[in-house]
């Protein structure tokens, strides 16, 4: 991966996960009924020059929503990314706006994944990592393969355990 330069001595990238892709199919659904209602239109609306306008009117309106309605969640879905670490969770959101978030594996206390049925059948769930400290937990939404990824996390926070206890016994 091309992010080596902000790793720490020691550090390696373990996974790089975008929210499921699941929360784009609103927005093309909601896509596919605007362009079927405006389909519906052009066969009721008579051909003639007011209609022309009309027409032309509604289309440009229908393609700006549709610009707006499709880019913002896919700007949305491309921009977060939760990348785990052998010793943190990184979270990056925003598209104009960046805010980041790192959690060392050392701090985490806890943690829990939640399923609705929905979630379920797509395979994707909500992380919860509780944490030590004054900053408080950190959701993880919409991750795939949620499960596995809570396993993950919670091997890579024991390693951490473990090994940061063995550096303190050198001392």
């Amino acid at each position: 991966m091309a992010h080596d330069d902000i790793l720490t001595d020691g550090e390696e990238y373990v996974e790089t996960l975008h929210p499921h892709w699941k929360i784009l199919v609103r927005p093309v659904a909601v896509a596919v009924v605007v362009l079927a209602v405006l389909l519906v239109l052009e066969v009721i609306i008579p051909a003639g020059s007011a209609a022309s306008i009309e027409r032309l009117a509604v289309l440009v309106i229908a393609v700006v929503f549709l610009m707006w309605w499709l880019m913002l969640p896919l700007l949305r879905w491309r921009t977060t990314t939760y990348e785990l670490t052998t010793l943190r969770v990184r979270v990056r959101t925003g598209i104009l706006v960046r805010n980041g978030r790192d959690v060392p594996l050392s701090r985490i206390v806890n943690i829990s994944y939640h399923t609705s049925l929905l979630d379920r059948m797509f395979g994707s769930g909500t992380v919860v990592l509780e944490t030590a400290g004054e900053h408080g937990d950190l959701t993880l939404d919409e991750i795939p393969h949620v499960q596995r990824i809570q396993s993950m996390l919670f091997q890579l926070s024991e390693d951490e355990r473990v090994h940061g206890d063995e550096e303190s016994q050198d001392r």
